[in-house]
């Protein structure tokens, strides 16, 4: 009989541990989670899957330009959202390209300047270009948006260590044909983009291919990890 009420209580304490041990592991998560001080729209983000890319690696240099009024719209457009996230499989080959980058360069960072967009915010984009020139920039809502609606896409350049930029020909967001990678000879030639600027186009490029990504003709910075049909056919947009 003592034996059993022995092992009754060497149970009862174990179960006590284990269930303070994992007690103990949620508070940390959850102390952790509160010190990001995240957002509505950052915590729909990671409800929903998405990966803070920073979250995996910290020498990524984010800088969110719709979170600024200097972007082609003339406003902001994030204000709940300062974060970098993706689709865990474009944000761990994002992580690919800057190991990549460090190999080939480590005096050098990827940095982010749009990666998952709000098809809300897609809309508001749209309304500034529509039946204008420049409407070909911007994915229409009206015909399912574009890979940054999935978490599959990311605008991205090319840094120093300490996060400034060196010369990519253009600023990003530049809605002209001097944004164009099949005119880069062109334009080299015509001496409108430097040598270095025109390198450093394509070194951003071999990084970005060697993870995975596929550039965008008409913008150097923009990199899409799926095809839209496989977007709208294997993937979620984000609302």
């Amino acid at each position: 009989m003592c034996r059993i009420q022995s092992l009754i209580l060497m149970l009862f304490v174990f179960s006590i541990s284990v269930v303070g041990r994992y007690s103990e592991e949620n508070q940390i998560k959850e102390t952790l989670k509160g010190k990001r001080h995240l957002t509505k729209t950052e915590m729909s983000m990671e409800n929903n899957g998405y990966v803070d890319v920073l979250t995996l690696d910290k020498s990524l240099k984010v800088s969110l330009m719709y979170t600024r009024p200097d972007n082609f719209t003339g406003r902001v457009l994030y204000d709940d959202l300062t974060r970098a996230y993706l689709h865990p499989l474009a944000a761990g080959a994002v992580v690919k390209a800057q190991k990549r980058l460090q190999e080939l360069r480590p005096d050098l960072s990827l940095k982010i300047y749009d990666a998952a967009r709000p098809m809300s915010i897609q809309k508001k984009m749209w309304d500034v270009v529509k039946n204008t020139g420049h409407s070909f920039y911007v994915s229409n809502p009206a015909n399912g948006g574009g890979l940054h609606n999935y978490g599959l896409a990311v605008d991205i350049t090319l840094c120093r260590l300490d996060g400034d930029t060196i010369p990519m020909g253009t600023k990003v967001d530049n809605m002209t044909y001097m944004s164009h990678i099949d005119k880069e000879e062109m334009l080299l030639r015509q001496k409108k983009i430097s040598m270095e600027a025109y390198n450093n186009r394509l070194l951003l490029r071999e990084v970005m291919r060697y993870a995975g990504f596929k550039p965008l003709k008409t913008e150097w910075w923009h990199f899409n990890l799926r095809s839209r049909a496989q977007a709208k056919k294997y993937f979620k947009v984000i609302k």
